[in-house]
């Protein structure tokens, strides 16, 4: 399968589509926690066995795609990389354009913002920029078997500690206040975003933090092995890779679903387990996506404009899941089912879908990548465009 590229440019199409499916699981995975606010203070995750629905997300889309999100910004590191200019100056402004944006984000609309933790691990990915592919490979799969034995060393503890095992208490009043802050008005959601977001970005950092760096290491090797600018020498590993995936991946995501509810050793092992089957159904996922995009096209080019504007398509999700359920609009959290918040994700993802295509059609890139490449140039990105086509680093994941 030949990747498609725009004459003159290095810009590869498939890559941005593939930015857009990641999109869609990372609205599918955080919309749970605009939908109802109390998970956020009273467990920390998702209701990930009440329901269907709840456990189709915890299944097949939590953990997987900020992976994946992650994989992709490792490999455009590269891509910016191979420009020939200064790239520890503009990898650091654009850390710094990321983090400062992720601030903003976290403070005003969602409190699981992972731009600030990007633009953290951004700074140690530049530092690691001169390591061969192999060796980034070798040290991404060494942080994942480390943090599956880190909780192996933490599920045989809770087995000797009788009460380590203990299922968490559950903040009712917490949580009913969180929900009444969040519907009463612009006020009391930024209340509630001020008292939550700190406390969660730490546990983001520290939770998602070593995963993601593996896999901005991952991606680095990908991208200086080219493997998706040249699919063709591993195309005879897709069917292992599927197997692999769907095969290993999906029946180990049921059993961390399962044992999340248990609180005790098992929901440890399952998270020692789940580390590693993760990424094997993440990388199961693109391939047979990449094959879809390549029976379909009009699939891959529907998305594409997505992912050429993630990071506009990111905060985005975060402004209409906001104005659907905060009081910045409708106030509807709480209200609506699982199932219909599912609806109003397939609407949000549709119309910023719609609205990419429309914005690209007169402009090189998106409102966010606006200011991440002012940022990463020190120049107002007007006064290139005639080149902005050929960087494919204004496609901030």
């Amino acid at each position: 399968m030949a990747m498609t590229q725009t004459p003159g440019s290095r810009r590869v199409h498939e890559i941005d589509a593939v930015r857009g499916f990641a999109l869609a699981g990372i609205l599918v995975a955080n919309i749970g926690f605009f939908a109802d606010p109390r998970y956020a203070v009273s467990t920390g995750t998702m209701p990930i066995t009440e329901g269907p629905v709840a456990w189709f997300v915890s299944i097949a889309v939590l953990t997987k795609f900020y992976i994946l999100f992650s994989f992709l910004f490792g490999y455009s590191f590269t891509l910016m990389s191979r420009d020939g200019v200064k790239v520890k100056a503009r990898m650091a402004r654009r850390c710094l354009g990321l983090f400062v944006i992720g601030v903003a984000h976290g403070f005003l609309l969602w409190i699981g913002d992972i731009l600030t933790l990007y633009a953290i691990l951004g700074l140690v990915l530049l530092a690691l920029r001169g390591i061969s592919a192999r060796r980034a490979f070798v040290i991404g799969c060494w942080i994942i078997g480390g943090m599956s034995v880190i909780w192996l060393v933490l599920a045989g503890l809770t087995l000797l500690d009788p009460a380590g095992g203990a299922a968490p208490l559950v903040d009712a009043a917490g949580g009913a206040r969180a929900e009444e802050l969040v519907r009463s008005g612009p006020l009391g959601v930024l209340t509630f975003q001020a008292e939550t977001y700190p406390g969660l970005a730490a546990i983001v950092w520290v939770g998602q933090g070593p995963m993601a760096l593996a896999l901005f290491l991952l991606g680095m090797a990908a991208g200086k092995s080219r493997v998706l600018q040249e699919p063709e020498r591993w195309a005879r590993l897709v069917p292992r890779i599927q197997w692999a995936g769907f095969g290993v991946g999906l029946p180990v995501a049921a059993f961390f679903t399962w044992a999340q509810a248990r609180g005790n050793a098992l929901e440890l092992l399952s998270m020692a387990v789940n580390n590693v089957a993760s990424v094997l159904l993440t990388a199961a996922y693109v391939v047979t996506f990449l094959q879809v995009i390549r029976r379909f096209p009009a699939v891959g080019r529907a998305l594409a404009p997505a992912g050429r504007a993630a990071a506009s398509n990111y905060i985005g999700q975060s402004v209409l899941c906001c104005l659907v359920f905060t009081g910045y609009g409708l106030a509807l959290a709480g209200r609506l089912s699982p199932l219909a918040v599912m609806g109003v994700a397939a609407v949000i993802y549709a119309v910023l879908l719609a609205l990419s295509a429309w914005w690209l059609r007169g402009h090189r890139y998106g409102p966010v990548e606006y200011v991440l490449r002012w940022f990463t140039r020190w120049a107002r990105p007007r006064r290139e465009v005639a080149h902005a086509a050929a960087d494919p680093s204004h496609s901030a994941t």
